[in-house]
């Protein structure tokens, strides 16, 4: 895999182009304003799909080294699910 991952400048200056930001990201997902930061230094599957999911690229694009092997074969990675966030979906349906 030839593909860096995006420099954390970048991504948060995608965020700014969508006209938000990390902390307005992590709070809407009901997180402190600064717990995002999180996934822009070490891998955190949930935070990282958060913070694609508000600039519209995949995760596996953002963080390469996070989702691809030194082959270049896709890395399965799981989110936790908890509890009340099961209810929360069951709820919502």
């Amino acid at each position: 895999m030839h593909n860096t991952d995006w420099h954390p400048a970048d991504i948060i200056a995608a965020l700014r182009k969508r006209g938000t930001t990390l902390a307005a990201v992590s709070r809407a997902a009901g997180l402190s304003s600064s717990t995002l930061s999180n996934a822009l230094s070490r891998p955190w599957p949930k935070g990282e799909i958060l913070i694609s999911q508000a600039i519209g690229v995949p995760p596996h694009t953002v963080w390469p080294s996070r989702y691809y092997d030194r082959q270049g074969n896709i890395i399965k990675r799981t989110v936790r699910v908890t509890d009340k966030q099961c209810l929360r979906h069951e709820l919502e349906d």
